[in-house]
């Protein structure tokens, strides 16, 4: 479970391959129109997808000439059980922490 919440979480920390997810939440897309909205060439879109593809958040399939992708939302499911573990915590309050840390100091 380490190694898929790795790739998950490495996958996730581009912001294109974020918003590569947030194209598909629509519908599956063709690769060429994934590629369409980024300054990048194809290779480097298949590179981004390949990453998304290995940590299972998407899935590709050729349908006739066209490569088409879709997202698979259940592999963030184990992503978000972990995180969920963290809600548990207070939230900390930057501000009374660091009034603490002035009084603190003064002291």
């Amino acid at each position: 479970m380490s190694r898929t919440l790795d790739q998950v979480f490495a996958a996730l920390s581009d912001p294109t391959r974020r918003a590569i997810l947030a194209m598909l939440l629509e519908d599956d897309m063709a690769v060429t129109d994934v590629a369409e909205p980024f300054e990048m060439s194809l290779a480097a879109i298949s590179k981004h997808l390949n990453v998304l593809s290995g940590a299972g958040l998407i899935s590709q399939e050729k349908r006739g000439r066209v490569k088409w992708c879709k997202l698979e939302p259940d592999a963030l499911r184990a992503a978000s059980v972990w995180m969920q573990g963290f809600g548990q915590f207070e939230p900390v309050h930057l501000d009374a922490f660091e009034q603490f840390l002035a009084r603190e100091k003064l002291d």
